[in-house]
């Protein structure tokens, strides 16, 4: 059977709080093949990631590797899909200006796989037990409405199922089918965790076989990048970049610049 539950009564974090032992006293007891996931905003807290920033546009800039998309809303303000900077692409590059100080902003972990692996390291210690941790945060998807939590930092856990080249129940041979399996223990989560009931914290029961002895390759192995990435651009800015190149090749034709060969007169 599997469960999920998430504890109430964790305090406010604030930098430098011990994140183990806060976890810890809230959880109570852990058994062997537990799951702790944790919001980003809290690791974040703790870690000292919240900056001085009167702009929140400029600490997204800031943040921000690649633009995808950008949207103007009909209240006027500008939605952008980024990639950040640990190659997570979603709207504000992860920048985050709520239950945070006045003039001030969250930003992600620098690196949630190694918070995880710290977490990890503790709780296993102070419980004696085989478990995993799974940093969160909140994304967005593509043609679906509404959002979910996903992993963006993961440590002891079987990140994906990769069945590829199993059979399926009729026997027969599967060959792309790869279970994000730290995402669907992020939203499941999220389920119990709420977004506004400060329950930061939560543990997934009964899926002990995919908890690892080794903190493994960590969330960040779930990013797509490069070839891999199929959907590099927005529609409309994938429209404009296909204009102007085509503008570009028009001009240079029209202006003889092309030589012989690239006219194909060449013989």
């Amino acid at each position: 059977m599997i469960s999920a539950f998430a504890p109430d009564g964790i305090p406010e974090v604030e930098v430098g709080t011990d994140l183990v032992a806060l976890v810890a006293d809230a959880v109570g007891a852990l058994e062997d093949g537990d799951l702790v996931v944790v919001s980003s905003k809290i690791v974040s807290k703790a870690e000292g990631r919240a900056v001085r920033a009167d702009d929140r546009e400029q600490a997204i800039t800031d943040e921000t590797v690649r633009v995808v998309a950008t949207r103007r809303q009909p209240t006027g303000a500008l939605t952008r899909i980024v990639e950040n900077r640990l190659g997570i692409v979603g709207a504000a590059a992860g920048v985050d200006a709520s239950n945070v100080a006045e003039g001030t902003v969250l930003l992600l972990p620098e690196d949630p796989d190694a918070s995880a692996a710290r977490l990890r390291a503790g709780l296993a210690e102070r419980f004696g037990v085989r478990l995993g941790v799974v940093v969160t945060d909140t994304l967005g998807r593509p043609w679906r409405t509404g959002q979910i939590d996903v992993a963006i930092g993961a440590a002891g856990v079987s990140v994906v199922d990769d069945l590829r080249g199993t059979p399926d129940a009729t026997g027969r041979r599967m060959d792309v089918t790869v279970v994000a399996v730290a995402d669907e223990i992020a939203s499941m989560a999220d389920l119990v965790k709420g977004k506004t009931a400060n329950r930061p914290v939560a543990v997934v029961r009964g899926l002990g076989a995919f908890v690892t002895d080794e903190d493994g390759p960590g969330a960040r192995s779930l990013v797509r990048v490069g070839p891999e990435d199929m959907f590099r651009r927005g529609t409309d800015e994938a429209y404009a970049d296909g204009y102007r190149d085509g503008y570009a090749e028009g001009s240079r034709e029209s202006t003889g610049w092309l030589g012989d060969n690239e006219r194909g007169d060449a013989p």
